[in-house]
Parts: C-alpha cells; sequence; structure tokens
C-alpha cells in the first residue's frame, strides 16, 4: 500500500515537474496529482528537492538501461559508443521531463535544478567513461584519460545533435557516427 502511495507521488511529481518545471511545482500541487494529502507526501520525502532527487535517479537508470539496449557484444568499441551516446542524447531530447528541467536551468538557473542535472551529466560520464575503461583494458584502444576523454565525446555529440541544428540543417545519425570516427576514433586507434 505505502509503495503504490510512493508511486503515486513520484508519477504525480514527475507530471507535474515535466508540465511547470520545479521552481513552479507545489507540494500541494503534487499531493493533488497523486490524490493524497500533503503531509502523506513528506511521510516519504523531506522535501521537494528530494522527490526531485528520488525522480532524476530513476531517469539514470532509464537512461543506462536505454543505452545499453542499442549496445551489443558483436560491434566495435566505436560502433558501440556511437550507438549509446546517440541513445541517451535522443532520450534527453524526448523525454518530457529532461526538457523542462533543461529549459529552466538555461531561463531561470534554479539551484536545486541546476544540482539533479550535474548528476544527471556526472551519471552519463561516468557511464561513457566506465566503458572507456573497459574498452583500455581489452585493448580494443589505446592509453587515454578516460574522464577527459569521456566528457570530449559527449560535449561533441551535444554540439553535433543540439548545437549545430541550431543554425545548420540538422546531421544525420551517419554523418554524426562518420564525424565521430574522424576526429575521435582515428586518434584513439591502435
Amino acid at each position: 500500500m505505502s509503495v503504490n502511495r510512493k508511486q503515486q507521488i513520484i508519477e504525480a511529481a514527475t507530471k507535474s515537474f515535466s508540465l511547470f518545471g520545479y521552481k513552479a511545482t507545489t507540494i500541494d500541487q503534487v499531493a493533488k496529482l497523486a490524490n493524497v494529502g500533503k503531509g502523506t507526501i513528506y511521510t516519504f520525502f523531506k522535501s521537494k528537492e528530494e522527490l526531485l532527487d528520488e525522480i532524476i535517479s530513476s531517469v539514470i537508470v532509464e537512461i543506462k538501461t536505454a543505452a545499453e539496449q542499442v549496445m551489443s557484444d558483436d560491434q566495435s568499441f566505436f560502433e558501440n559508443v556511437h550507438r549509446a551516446l546517440y541513445r541517451i542524447l535522443e532520450f534527453r531530447k524526448q523525454h518530457q521531463l529532461t526538457i523542462k528541467l533543461l529549459q529552466e536551468v538555461r531561463d531561470i538557473g534554479t539551484p536545486a535544478v541546476q544540482e539533479v542535472m550535474g548528476k544527471l551529466d556526472r551519471a552519463i560520464l561516468a557511464y561513457i567513461r566506465d566503458k572507456i575503461e573497459k574498452a583500455m583494458e581489452k585493448g580494443e584502444i589505446r592509453h587515454c584519460d578516460a574522464e577527459i576523454t569521456a566528457f570530449l565525446m559527449l560535449k561533441m555529440y551535444i554540439a553535433l545533435v543540439f548545437e549545430w541544428e541550431k543554425s545548420h540543417a540538422p546531421l544525420s545519425k551517419e554523418q554524426i557516427a562518420e564525424l565521430f570516427e574522424l576526429y575521435f576514433f582515428k586518434g584513439l586507434s591502435k
């Protein structure tokens, strides 16, 4: 019963954050949407920040799962990283909550939202870094600073997927793969 209530609260808060953003969402709104009393929310979460943190933690799990689904043991490291990064950014681009929260960071700079979006980015970077470290251990790529390489890969992908299309025609998945191969993988190849 209480797990069900907690899930109702999480779903209601996700809906409210997705529609109105974090700053404009109140615990009263979440309580109404979840059809629970305000006090019930506080039995599970100390604050709105804690509620958002819980939601972002589950989004991180969803993103990792989505990335894992597009990777395959019979593909090269490069192909897998390309597929995973593309899927991660596709997820962020299509997921209503992350879209709204990224807008709020850009437009308002709400500290609590900056913090959870930072947590999301750190989780994505750690995931990529882990894949790079495993590829180095297997001898698939030459030794490099996995932290910096993960950061550069993610930033390049964001630039090619989001930034480029602000003033140019969007690049296809294939074009992005070619650019990634040219600038990254040839440099990391043995």
